[in-house]
């Protein structure tokens, strides 16, 4: 491991982001044209947000352990 960057989780949120069904969801979220639409897409694309920066949050704490880890050598 090079990095502590979680580029793994933000490919993945990209590839979720960009695919057919995350651009309807911030479609729907924040450019539709029905209120009734925005107020039920909304909070299902502020929890998939949010869910997604959590993941990044985890995987980049993992990568720090493991290189803190790693850093101060093998113990026996």
């Amino acid at each position: 491991m090079r990095t502590r960057w979680p580029w793994i989780s933000m490919v993945l949120s990209i590839i979720i982001l960009v695919s057919p069904i995350g651009r309807e969801v911030l479609h729907d979220a924040f450019f539709s044209g029905e209120q009734l639409s925005r107020n039920i897409a909304q909070p299902i694309a502020f929890i998939g947000l949010s869910i997604l920066g959590l993941i990044c949050i985890v995987e980049w704490l993992v990568r720090l352990l493991i290189s803190k880890r790693r850093a101060r050598g093998a113990t026996t």
